[in-house]
């Protein structure tokens, strides 16, 4: 398979810092209040390279010393749409860059004998279309939630999207470059293949169980 981290549309945030907490995500011993912590964290840093390019304006404000023009966020507050339920674990790292942001959520389950997802919820900020929209799901696996998801803001009005994962299989990354080559997607690590039963390997095993304490 191609090296899809040459495509113009997905950044690997391979910093030491993100690749040290994935390393930890990864090890089966990881309780969950640390990996709950870990995806946390791990959503902060890979938020603060996703936003580089968020638009500015200048403003007046008053130092201590004089009046200045300073740059603050321009625009419409933006979105932080995590897919359920796993993707909830990430919001609250975006939410520390952006406290003033909108939450949507969007509920698609994985049908076990075909792999393929199901909506149950879909509810987003208005207006959707005026704002920068940051979709969430620790797992990328075959790419079909992201693709769905992604469908239904599209759907919605939704223009300026861009997706974040912690981890991706390379079938679900090209599977989600192919079906919306223009938004930004942004991968904390590649990971070899997805086996039989369409997990991640090597992974961490299923992000949702382990971010919530399920089984």
């Amino acid at each position: 398979m191609e090296d899809l981290s040459k495509l113009e549309n997905v950044t690997i945030l391979d910093h030491p810092l993100i690749q040290h907490k994935i390393s930890r995500l990864r090890d089966k011993s990881t309780g969950t209040a640390e990996f709950r912590k870990l995806v946390n964290e791990i959503a902060m840093l890979m938020g603060y390279e996703a936003l580089r390019d968020l638009e500015t304006e200048n403003v007046e404000i008053e130092t201590p010393i004089e009046k200045t023009m300073a740059p603050v966020l321009a625009g419409k507050k933006q979105a932080v749409v995590p897919i359920l339920r796993a993707g909830l674990g990430m919001t609250d790292g975006i939410l520390s860059l952006l406290p003033a942001a909108k939450v949507g959520h969007i509920g698609l389950y994985r049908d076990e004998e075909t792999h393929k997802p199901h909506a149950y919820y879909c509810k987003l900020p208005e207006p959707i279309s005026l704002r920068t929209i940051i979709v969430t799901d620790p797992m990328l696996a075959t790419g079909g939630s992201a693709i769905d998801a992604i469908n239904f803001i599209k759907e919605k009005g939704g223009k300026k999207i861009k997706f974040m994962c912690i981890i991706a299989a390379p079938e679900g990354l090209k599977a989600l470059c192919e079906a919306h080559p223009d938004i930004q997607i942004y991968v904390g690590h590649v990971d070899r293949q997805l086996n039989e039963n369409a997990y991640i390997c090597p992974g961490l095993g299923d992000a949702g169980d382990r971010i919530f304490g399920t089984k």
